[in-house]
C-alpha cells in the first residue's frame, strides 16, 4: 500500500551496517544499534493475557522474537547535543553493548557527548554509561536527564553509583530546551519518558518502550508484552500515542523498532504501519 508522505522533511544523509545519519531542518540525528536481544514469543499477549502465538517461528526453535536495541543521538549544528539512551554495556547478552562501535562507525567522538537523557532505567537502557570492559563511556558527561520515578531504579544499580551526582530529574511536561519536551508515557516502567523533538520542520517523538515487536504491535497495539510494570497502563499510552502520532505526522524513535528505529507512522485498516527512515 502507498502511503503520503507525513509533512516532516527528513534527509538521510549516511547509513551503514549499525548507524543511520539524517538532517531534519538544521539537526542532524543519528540512530545508532547497540545491538540486539532475543527473547521469548510468549511475552507478547492478548488483553485478557493469552499468549498471543502468532510471532511463533518455524526457524526458531524456541520461539524467540529479536529486538532491536537502538540509542538515537540529535545536534543542532554542534551544540546542545543529546544521546537518547545508551545501551546495556556489559550488563546483559554479548549481542548488546555495541553502542561505542556504532558511534565509531559513525564517526561520532564519545568525548562530546555532554548530556543523556534516559527513557527509563532498565538496563539496556542505562548500562551503557560503562562499555562492557568497566570503562566510563563518555568522558565529558555533566548531565543524566531522567524521569523523577524512575530515579529509584537507577540508584539501585551498584555500579553505576559514580553518576549519581549528575541526575536531573524530570517530569512529563518539562520543557527541556525551546526544542525539546520531555512527554510521560506510562506503563512499561517507573518514570518511563518520552522526548519530543521540533526540528523546525516537524517533530520527532524519542518513545522508548512504547513498542517492542514492531510486527505484532502497530497492526494491533492492543497487544502487550510481559516485561511492562503495567501492562493495561503501557497498552492505554500505547494506543493513545499512536493515534495522537499519526494524527499529527510525529514521527517516531523507538528503542526496540527495527533498524534504524526512526519512521513515520500512518493508519492500516484497524491499525496502523511503520515506514522506517530508510
Amino acid at each position: 500500500m502507498n502511503h503520503p508522505l507525513g509533512r516532516l522533511s527528513v534527509e538521510v544523509l549516511s547509513q551503514s551496517a549499525n548507524t543511520l545519519g539524517c538532517a531534519s531542518g538544521s539537526w542532524k540525528i543519528w540512530s545508532l544499534s547497540d545491538g540486539y536481544v532475543d527473547l521469548p514469543a510468549e511475552s507478547l499477549r492478548y488483553p485478557n493475557n493469552k499468549i498471543c502465538r502468532q510471532t511463533e517461528s518455524p526457524q526458531r526453535e524456541d520461539s524467540l522474537v529479536r529486538l532491536s536495541v537502538n540509542c538515537f543521538l540529535f545536534d543542532h549544528s554542534g551544540i546542545d547535543r543529546v544521546l537518547i539512551d545508551c545501551g546495556a554495556g556489559g550488563s546483559w547478552d554479548p549481542s548488546m553493548g555495541h553502542l561505542e562501535e556504532a558511534m565509531a562507525e559513525a564517526g561520532i567522538d564519545t568525548s562530546s557527548i555532554t548530556m543523556v537523557a534516559l527513557t527509563h532505567a532498565h538496563g539496556d537502557h542505562i548500562n551503557g554509561l560503562l562499555t562492557p570492559d568497566g570503562r566510563r563511556a563518555f568522558n565529558n558527561l555533566s548531565k543524566i536527564m531522567i524521569g523523577e520515578d524512575a530515579v529509584e531504579g537507577f540508584l539501585a544499580e551498584p555500579k553505576l553509583a559514580e553518576f549519581r551526582p549528575l541526575l536531573a530529574p524530570i517530569n512529563g511536561g518539562d520543557r527541556l530546551a525551546d526544542h525539546l519536551l520531555a512527554v510521560a508515557i506510562p506503563g512499561h516502567a517507573p518514570g518511563h519518558m518520552g522526548y519530543l523533538l521540533s526540528t523546525g520542520e516537524g517533530d520527532i517523538l524519542f518513545c522508548g518502550d512504547l513498542i517492542h515487536v514492531p510486527a505484532a504491535q502497530f497492526a494491533r497495539p492492543e497487544l502487550t508484552w510481559a516485561y511492562d510494570d503495567d501492562e493495561s497502563t503501557a497498552r492505554a499510552s500505547r494506543i493513545k500515542l499512536l493515534q495522537d502520532a499519526a494524527d499529527a505526522n510525529t514521527w517516531l524513535a523507538g528503542a526496540h523498532l527495527g533498524r534504524p528505529g526512526l519512521g513515520r507512522i500512518v493508519k492500516e485498516g484497524q491499525g496502523y504501519a511503520f515506514i522506517p527512515a530508510a
